[in-house]
Protein backbone atom coordinates (compact mmCIF):
# COMPACT_ATOMS: atom_id res chain seq x y z
CA UNK A 1 0.00 0.00 0.00
CA UNK A 2 1.93 3.52 -0.85
CA UNK A 3 1.37 5.75 1.94
CA UNK A 4 1.38 9.61 2.05
CA UNK A 5 5.15 9.60 2.83
CA UNK A 6 5.74 7.32 -0.13
CA UNK A 7 4.04 10.23 -2.47
CA UNK A 8 6.03 12.64 -0.78
CA UNK A 9 9.01 10.46 -1.38
CA UNK A 10 8.55 10.30 -5.28
CA UNK A 11 7.79 13.96 -5.66
CA UNK A 12 11.20 15.22 -4.48
CA UNK A 13 12.95 12.54 -6.29
CA UNK A 14 11.06 13.58 -9.22
CA UNK A 15 9.07 10.22 -10.30
CA UNK A 16 5.38 12.22 -9.73
CA UNK A 17 4.44 15.85 -9.73
CA UNK A 18 3.11 17.23 -7.02
CA UNK A 19 -0.01 18.00 -8.78
CA UNK A 20 -0.02 14.03 -9.53
CA UNK A 21 0.82 13.18 -5.91
CA UNK A 22 -2.46 14.96 -4.43
CA UNK A 23 -4.29 13.77 -7.16
CA UNK A 24 -3.33 10.25 -6.40
CA UNK A 25 -4.43 10.80 -2.33
CA UNK A 26 -7.66 12.21 -3.29
CA UNK A 27 -8.90 9.31 -5.53
CA UNK A 28 -7.27 7.03 -2.24
CA UNK A 29 -9.44 8.53 -0.41
CA UNK A 30 -12.64 8.83 -2.14
CA UNK A 31 -12.11 5.21 -2.81
CA UNK A 32 -11.71 4.28 0.86
CA UNK A 33 -14.40 6.34 2.11
CA UNK A 34 -17.30 4.21 0.32
CA UNK A 35 -15.10 0.98 -0.61
CA UNK A 36 -13.00 0.25 1.82
CA UNK A 37 -15.59 -2.30 3.81
CA UNK A 38 -17.14 -3.59 0.47
CA UNK A 39 -17.78 -6.95 0.24
CA UNK A 40 -16.61 -8.10 -3.81
CA UNK A 41 -19.11 -7.60 -6.42
CA UNK A 42 -21.00 -4.73 -4.39
CA UNK A 43 -22.17 -1.58 -5.81
CA UNK A 44 -20.58 1.69 -4.23
CA UNK A 45 -23.09 4.29 -2.58
CA UNK A 46 -21.98 7.15 -0.66
CA UNK A 47 -23.74 10.03 0.10
CA UNK A 48 -21.82 11.42 3.42
CA UNK A 49 -18.44 10.37 4.73
CA UNK A 50 -18.80 11.41 8.48
CA UNK A 51 -21.46 13.78 10.56
CA UNK A 52 -19.66 16.83 9.78
CA UNK A 53 -20.63 17.19 6.21
CA UNK A 54 -24.41 16.45 7.29
CA UNK A 55 -23.18 19.34 9.98
CA UNK A 56 -22.52 21.50 6.97
CA UNK A 57 -25.50 20.65 5.09
CA UNK A 58 -27.96 21.15 7.75
CA UNK A 59 -25.59 25.34 7.66
CA UNK A 60 -26.79 25.64 4.00
CA UNK A 61 -30.05 24.62 4.31
CA UNK A 62 -30.47 27.38 7.20
CA UNK A 63 -28.42 29.67 5.45
CA UNK A 64 -30.64 29.23 1.83
CA UNK A 65 -33.98 29.42 4.05
CA UNK A 66 -32.71 32.78 5.57
CA UNK A 67 -32.01 34.29 1.78
CA UNK A 68 -34.80 32.95 0.70
CA UNK A 69 -36.63 34.99 3.46
CA UNK A 70 -34.32 38.23 2.77
CA UNK A 71 -35.79 37.48 -0.72
CA UNK A 72 -39.53 37.53 -0.44
CA UNK A 73 -39.51 40.82 1.66
CA UNK A 74 -37.49 42.52 -0.54
CA UNK A 75 -39.81 41.61 -3.40
CA UNK A 76 -42.62 42.38 -1.85
CA UNK A 77 -41.56 46.20 -1.45
CA UNK A 78 -40.20 46.63 -4.96
CA UNK A 79 -43.50 44.82 -6.66
CA UNK A 80 -42.99 46.57 -9.59
CA UNK A 81 -39.44 45.85 -10.31
CA UNK A 82 -39.89 42.27 -9.16
CA UNK A 83 -37.71 41.05 -12.21
CA UNK A 84 -34.75 43.10 -12.04
CA UNK A 85 -34.91 42.55 -7.93
CA UNK A 86 -34.80 39.00 -8.78
CA UNK A 87 -32.53 38.57 -11.00
CA UNK A 88 -30.25 40.46 -8.98
CA UNK A 89 -30.95 37.99 -5.74
CA UNK A 90 -30.17 35.29 -8.45
CA UNK A 91 -26.91 36.63 -9.62
CA UNK A 92 -25.54 37.26 -6.12
CA UNK A 93 -26.86 33.62 -5.02
CA UNK A 94 -25.22 32.45 -7.44
CA UNK A 95 -21.77 33.59 -6.87
CA UNK A 96 -22.18 32.71 -2.95
CA UNK A 97 -23.17 29.00 -3.81
CA UNK A 98 -19.96 29.06 -6.55
CA UNK A 99 -17.62 30.17 -4.15
CA UNK A 100 -18.88 27.45 -1.42
CA UNK A 101 -18.31 25.11 -4.07
CA UNK A 102 -14.70 26.10 -4.98
CA UNK A 103 -14.53 25.13 -0.67
CA UNK A 104 -16.26 22.25 -0.04
CA UNK A 105 -16.62 20.66 -3.47
CA UNK A 106 -13.25 20.77 -4.80
CA UNK A 107 -11.17 21.38 -2.03
CA UNK A 108 -12.51 19.64 0.70
CA UNK A 109 -14.11 17.10 -1.78
CA UNK A 110 -17.73 16.56 0.36
CA UNK A 111 -19.92 14.29 -0.77
CA UNK A 112 -23.04 15.58 1.22
CA UNK A 113 -22.38 19.30 0.82
CA UNK A 114 -22.10 18.83 -2.96
CA UNK A 115 -25.11 17.72 -3.46
CA UNK A 116 -26.69 20.16 -1.41
CA UNK A 117 -25.12 22.91 -3.94
CA UNK A 118 -26.36 21.48 -6.62
CA UNK A 119 -29.59 21.38 -5.85
CA UNK A 120 -29.62 24.75 -4.11
CA UNK A 121 -27.65 26.11 -7.40
CA UNK A 122 -30.45 24.13 -9.29
CA UNK A 123 -33.19 26.33 -7.53
CA UNK A 124 -31.29 29.49 -7.28
CA UNK A 125 -30.98 29.61 -11.23
CA UNK A 126 -34.39 28.31 -11.89
CA UNK A 127 -35.53 31.07 -10.00
CA UNK A 128 -33.50 33.79 -11.30
CA UNK A 129 -34.24 32.58 -15.29
CA UNK A 130 -37.72 32.62 -14.52
CA UNK A 131 -38.10 35.31 -12.91
CA UNK A 132 -36.48 37.04 -15.97
CA UNK A 133 -38.07 34.87 -18.84
CA UNK A 134 -41.59 33.82 -17.67
CA UNK A 135 -44.50 35.78 -18.07
CA UNK A 136 -47.01 35.37 -15.66
CA UNK A 137 -50.00 36.80 -16.74
CA UNK A 138 -49.88 34.69 -19.99
CA UNK A 139 -49.56 31.13 -17.50
CA UNK A 140 -52.58 32.64 -15.37
CA UNK A 141 -54.26 31.94 -19.01
CA UNK A 142 -53.21 29.05 -19.44
CA UNK A 143 -50.12 29.90 -22.00
CA UNK A 144 -46.64 28.05 -21.06
CA UNK A 145 -44.38 29.56 -24.16
CA UNK A 146 -42.61 31.49 -22.05
CA UNK A 147 -41.41 28.39 -19.62
CA UNK A 148 -39.02 26.63 -21.88
CA UNK A 149 -36.34 28.82 -21.38
CA UNK A 150 -36.28 29.84 -18.02
CA UNK A 151 -35.88 25.42 -17.95
CA UNK A 152 -33.28 25.32 -20.56
CA UNK A 153 -31.19 28.01 -19.29
CA UNK A 154 -31.13 26.74 -15.79
CA UNK A 155 -30.65 23.33 -17.38
CA UNK A 156 -27.82 24.65 -19.14
CA UNK A 157 -26.29 26.91 -15.96
CA UNK A 158 -26.51 23.40 -14.03
CA UNK A 159 -24.30 21.35 -16.78
CA UNK A 160 -21.66 24.56 -16.32
CA UNK A 161 -21.74 23.63 -12.86
CA UNK A 162 -21.61 19.93 -13.23
CA UNK A 163 -18.29 20.69 -15.88
CA UNK A 164 -16.44 22.79 -13.13
CA UNK A 165 -17.45 20.19 -9.95
CA UNK A 166 -17.92 17.09 -11.56
CA UNK A 167 -20.23 16.34 -9.00
CA UNK A 168 -22.49 13.14 -10.29
CA UNK A 169 -25.88 14.25 -8.39
CA UNK A 170 -25.61 17.15 -10.47
CA UNK A 171 -26.11 14.91 -13.99
CA UNK A 172 -29.37 12.94 -12.27
CA UNK A 173 -30.75 16.71 -11.80
CA UNK A 174 -29.88 17.45 -15.48
CA UNK A 175 -31.69 15.34 -16.67
CA UNK A 176 -35.02 15.62 -14.80
CA UNK A 177 -34.24 19.49 -16.61
CA UNK A 178 -34.16 17.79 -19.95
CA UNK A 179 -37.36 15.99 -19.00
CA UNK A 180 -39.28 19.32 -18.37
CA UNK A 181 -37.94 21.21 -20.97
CA UNK A 182 -39.28 18.26 -23.53
CA UNK A 183 -42.34 18.44 -22.25
CA UNK A 184 -43.25 21.73 -21.63
CA UNK A 185 -41.86 22.06 -25.90
CA UNK A 186 -44.61 19.00 -26.50
CA UNK A 187 -47.49 20.46 -24.16
CA UNK A 188 -47.09 23.97 -26.21
CA UNK A 189 -46.69 22.19 -29.57
CA UNK A 190 -49.60 19.54 -28.97
CA UNK A 191 -51.33 21.17 -26.67
CA UNK A 192 -51.73 20.75 -22.92
CA UNK A 193 -52.24 16.96 -22.41
CA UNK A 194 -56.45 16.25 -21.10
CA UNK A 195 -55.11 13.97 -18.23
CA UNK A 196 -51.92 13.15 -16.19
CA UNK A 197 -52.20 9.71 -18.14
CA UNK A 198 -51.69 11.01 -21.51
CA UNK A 199 -48.22 12.15 -20.83
CA UNK A 200 -47.53 8.29 -19.64
CA UNK A 201 -49.85 5.95 -21.93
CA UNK A 202 -48.28 4.80 -25.28
CA UNK A 203 -52.13 4.74 -26.40
CA UNK A 204 -52.44 8.05 -25.43
CA UNK A 205 -52.51 10.73 -29.13
CA UNK A 206 -49.92 13.29 -27.82
CA UNK A 207 -45.96 12.61 -27.72
CA UNK A 208 -45.69 12.85 -24.21
CA UNK A 209 -45.39 9.11 -23.66
CA UNK A 210 -42.69 8.67 -26.09
CA UNK A 211 -40.39 11.71 -24.77
CA UNK A 212 -40.70 9.98 -21.75
CA UNK A 213 -39.67 6.69 -22.73
CA UNK A 214 -37.46 8.50 -25.64
CA UNK A 215 -34.98 10.42 -23.04
CA UNK A 216 -35.27 7.38 -20.63
CA UNK A 217 -33.68 5.49 -23.07
CA UNK A 218 -31.21 8.56 -23.34
CA UNK A 219 -30.20 8.59 -19.99
CA UNK A 220 -29.84 4.65 -19.38
CA UNK A 221 -27.33 5.09 -22.78
CA UNK A 222 -25.34 7.80 -21.19
CA UNK A 223 -25.27 6.21 -18.22
CA UNK A 224 -23.46 3.10 -19.82
CA UNK A 225 -21.11 5.47 -21.52
CA UNK A 226 -19.95 6.57 -17.86
CA UNK A 227 -20.24 2.73 -16.81
CA UNK A 228 -18.44 1.26 -19.56
CA UNK A 229 -15.48 3.71 -19.41
CA UNK A 230 -14.88 2.56 -15.41
CA UNK A 231 -15.86 -0.91 -15.19
CA UNK A 232 -13.93 -1.70 -12.24
CA UNK A 233 -15.98 1.68 -10.61
CA UNK A 234 -12.92 3.07 -9.22
CA UNK A 235 -13.30 6.76 -10.54
CA UNK A 236 -15.99 9.83 -10.33
CA UNK A 237 -17.46 8.22 -13.62
CA UNK A 238 -18.91 5.31 -11.74
CA UNK A 239 -20.67 7.72 -9.58
CA UNK A 240 -21.92 9.89 -12.52
CA UNK A 241 -23.64 6.01 -14.17
CA UNK A 242 -24.80 5.09 -10.53
CA UNK A 243 -27.23 8.51 -10.72
CA UNK A 244 -28.00 8.42 -14.39
CA UNK A 245 -29.39 4.52 -13.99
CA UNK A 246 -31.75 6.33 -10.79
CA UNK A 247 -33.25 8.41 -13.31
CA UNK A 248 -33.64 5.97 -16.18
CA UNK A 249 -35.13 3.33 -14.50
CA UNK A 250 -38.35 5.17 -13.34
CA UNK A 251 -38.60 7.25 -16.61
CA UNK A 252 -38.41 3.95 -18.61
CA UNK A 253 -40.61 2.34 -16.59
CA UNK A 254 -43.30 4.82 -16.22
CA UNK A 255 -44.27 4.57 -19.80
CA UNK A 256 -44.29 0.80 -20.24
CA UNK A 257 -46.13 0.10 -17.08
CA UNK A 258 -48.59 2.50 -16.71
CA UNK A 259 -49.52 1.52 -20.63
CA UNK A 260 -49.97 -2.15 -19.41
CA UNK A 261 -51.43 -1.21 -15.77
CA UNK A 262 -54.36 0.45 -17.73
CA UNK A 263 -55.50 -2.73 -19.01
CA UNK A 264 -56.92 -5.29 -16.51
CA UNK A 265 -56.06 -9.08 -16.06
CA UNK A 266 -54.16 -11.83 -15.01
CA UNK A 267 -52.61 -11.80 -18.54
CA UNK A 268 -51.44 -7.94 -18.00
CA UNK A 269 -50.19 -8.93 -14.72
CA UNK A 270 -48.09 -11.61 -16.09
CA UNK A 271 -46.51 -9.44 -18.92
CA UNK A 272 -45.81 -6.68 -15.99
CA UNK A 273 -43.74 -9.53 -14.61
CA UNK A 274 -41.77 -10.26 -17.67
CA UNK A 275 -41.09 -6.75 -18.39
CA UNK A 276 -39.47 -6.27 -14.46
CA UNK A 277 -38.09 -9.47 -15.24
CA UNK A 278 -36.11 -7.92 -18.40
CA UNK A 279 -35.11 -4.83 -16.26
CA UNK A 280 -33.41 -7.33 -13.60
CA UNK A 281 -31.82 -9.32 -16.53
CA UNK A 282 -30.53 -6.09 -17.36
CA UNK A 283 -29.91 -4.62 -14.26
CA UNK A 284 -27.70 -7.62 -13.43
CA UNK A 285 -25.46 -7.63 -16.44
CA UNK A 286 -24.64 -4.02 -15.50
CA UNK A 287 -24.04 -4.93 -12.02
CA UNK A 288 -26.43 -2.06 -11.31
CA UNK A 289 -28.58 -2.78 -8.12
CA UNK A 290 -30.02 0.74 -8.16
CA UNK A 291 -30.94 0.48 -11.64
CA UNK A 292 -33.14 -2.35 -10.61
CA UNK A 293 -34.40 -1.40 -7.29
CA UNK A 294 -35.38 2.44 -8.71
CA UNK A 295 -37.52 0.45 -11.58
CA UNK A 296 -39.46 -2.12 -9.10
CA UNK A 297 -40.06 0.61 -6.61
CA UNK A 298 -41.34 3.23 -8.60
CA UNK A 299 -43.47 0.39 -10.23
CA UNK A 300 -45.12 -0.86 -7.14
CA UNK A 301 -45.83 3.08 -6.42
CA UNK A 302 -47.67 3.55 -9.11
CA UNK A 303 -49.63 0.21 -8.76
CA UNK A 304 -50.81 1.06 -5.01
CA UNK A 305 -51.19 4.54 -5.42
CA UNK A 306 -52.92 5.61 -8.92
CA UNK A 307 -54.72 1.62 -9.58
CA UNK A 308 -56.57 -1.06 -7.58
CA UNK A 309 -54.15 -2.58 -5.11
CA UNK A 310 -56.34 -6.12 -5.07
CA UNK A 311 -55.55 -7.49 -8.32
CA UNK A 312 -51.75 -6.15 -8.10
CA UNK A 313 -51.01 -7.65 -4.15
CA UNK A 314 -49.82 -11.25 -5.78
CA UNK A 315 -47.60 -9.27 -8.10
CA UNK A 316 -45.79 -7.07 -5.57
CA UNK A 317 -45.42 -9.76 -3.20
CA UNK A 318 -43.51 -11.49 -6.53
CA UNK A 319 -41.63 -8.58 -7.05
CA UNK A 320 -40.57 -8.32 -3.01
CA UNK A 321 -39.26 -11.90 -2.90
CA UNK A 322 -37.49 -11.79 -5.98
CA UNK A 323 -35.80 -8.42 -4.66
CA UNK A 324 -34.60 -10.61 -1.22
CA UNK A 325 -33.96 -13.57 -3.85
CA UNK A 326 -31.22 -11.51 -6.22
CA UNK A 327 -30.07 -9.43 -3.27
CA UNK A 328 -28.90 -12.75 -1.69
CA UNK A 329 -27.91 -14.74 -4.91
CA UNK A 330 -26.95 -11.41 -7.18
CA UNK A 331 -23.17 -12.74 -7.99
CA UNK A 332 -23.89 -16.39 -8.67
CA UNK A 333 -26.86 -15.12 -10.88
CA UNK A 334 -24.90 -12.93 -12.71
CA UNK A 335 -21.88 -15.37 -12.90
CA UNK A 336 -24.28 -17.48 -15.29
CA UNK A 337 -26.01 -14.52 -16.73
CA UNK A 338 -22.32 -13.76 -18.42
CA UNK A 339 -21.40 -16.89 -19.17
CA UNK A 340 -24.74 -17.22 -21.35
CA UNK A 341 -23.70 -14.13 -23.05
CA UNK A 342 -20.41 -14.29 -24.40
CA UNK A 343 -21.08 -11.90 -27.08
CA UNK A 344 -21.32 -8.98 -24.77
CA UNK A 345 -18.11 -6.69 -24.76
CA UNK A 346 -17.44 -8.38 -21.44
CA UNK A 347 -14.02 -5.89 -20.99
CA UNK A 348 -16.31 -3.18 -20.51
CA UNK A 349 -18.50 -4.53 -17.96
CA UNK A 350 -17.77 -4.85 -13.88
CA UNK A 351 -15.90 -8.52 -13.65
CA UNK A 352 -17.76 -11.30 -11.79
CA UNK A 353 -16.06 -12.11 -8.82
CA UNK A 354 -17.18 -15.84 -9.62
Amino acid sequence: MIKRDDLRAAVAAGVVTEAQAASLASLADSRRGARESLAPGDEPFELFRGFNEIFIVIGLLILASGWVGVNVATMATELVNYQTQAMTMAGIGAVVLWGLAEYFVRKRRMIAPAIALSVLFAGNAAFGFVAMKSQPFMIAQQDYSSLPWPFILSTLALFVFWWRFRVPFALAMIAIGLFIVALLVAAISAGTPTSYKDLFLLSAGGPFAWITLALGAGVFIVAMLFDMSDPHRVTRRSANGFWLHVVAAPALINTIALSFLEREGAATNVMLLVVLALFAIVAIVIDRRSFLITAIGYFVALATTMFEADGLAGSILTLGFLLVFLGAFWERIRAILLRMMPFLPLAKLPPSVR
